[in-house]
């Protein structure tokens, strides 16, 4: 049980209080993962697969077909209760716990996923608990989207990235990241190499193709802890500039669902 009067860590914290904007506008991992994971480790169909820092579940609920057993862990309160509350697949469960410390067996797993997260963890600690936790022969992905698909509007793309800048300066002024430890997601191979507990290491890029708009533009800004830190922050959408890129957005994307075509930077270690 999670002692709800215990303040929470910065990170978390920041990713407190939208779960179900986060599960409804983030991207899902590329079908083809799954097939080349459970390649590498031999398995057509992995034994347990262990994702960390799972979030809403959407990278856990992934491998509801695609494997024996699914553990999601997080150590979020309210992105737990969302996960749970949309995964209806028996094999599928979530734990409260951090990428660092799990409480599972050790060499329990065939695959240890981190979908989006490793750069808000402890690189160090949750390297070597991942590979506590897997097999010898298992697999530790770490993937990562790129930031923003390739959506069919060059001018809406350049709007974002004026609105990035924004929100990025407004960040810096009001110092909200200066408690926030964070890993530079480049750095997550050197670490991996680094710390010896993998055999083999490599990364790779998939690519995958989804649908959206432009709410589904604006939802995925609003799924930003960036974005969600600075609204605690007193910021409101005018000061982001949040209402003009609403209206661009709708301008030039309008509600038709159109293909979106998105990147995924993959870490793999073989223990």
């Amino acid at each position: 049980m999670v002692d709800s009067c215990l303040p929470l860590p910065p990170t978390v914290e920041r990713f407190t209080g939208f779960a179900d904007v986060y599960d409804q506008y983030r991207p899902n991992p590329p079908e083809v993962l799954s097939e080349i994971l459970a390649q590498m480790v031999g398995r057509k169909i992995p034994g347990l697969v262990i994702d960390l820092g799972c979030g809403t579940g959407l990278s856990t609920r992934f491998w509801a077909e695609r494997a024996v057993q699914v553990i999601g862990v997080d150590p979020s309160p309210d992105m737990l209760a969302c996960a749970s509350l949309r995964t209806h697949n028996p094999n599928v469960t979530y734990l409260f716990g951090y990428g660092h410390q799990v409480a599972l067996t050790r060499g329990c797993a065939d695959i240890v996923t981190c979908s989006q997260a490793l750069h808000w963890m402890d690189p160090e600690l949750t390297l070597a608990e991942a590979a506590r936790l897997l097999r010898m022969g298992g697999v530790f992905a770490v993937y990562d989207h790129h930031a923003s698909p390739v959506i069919p509007s060059w001018e809406l793309e350049a709007a974002l990235q004026v609105f990035q800048k924004r929100t990025d300066a407004l960040e810096n002024e009001l110092g909200i990241m200066a408690q926030v430890p964070r890993l530079p997601k480049h750095e997550h191979l050197s670490c991996m190499q680094a710390s010896g507990y993998f055999r083999f290491t490599r990364e790779f890029h998939l690519h995958h193709v989804e649908v959206g708009n432009a709410d589904r533009l604006v939802g995925g800004v609003l799924s930003s802890g960036q974005i969600q830190s600075l609204f605690k922050a007193g910021v409101t959408e005018n000061d982001l500039g949040l209402d003009v890129f609403r209206e661009q957005a709708h301008r030039l994307l309008g509600d038709e669902l159109r293909p979106w075509y998105l990147s995924v930077h993959v870490r793999i270690g073989v223990v």
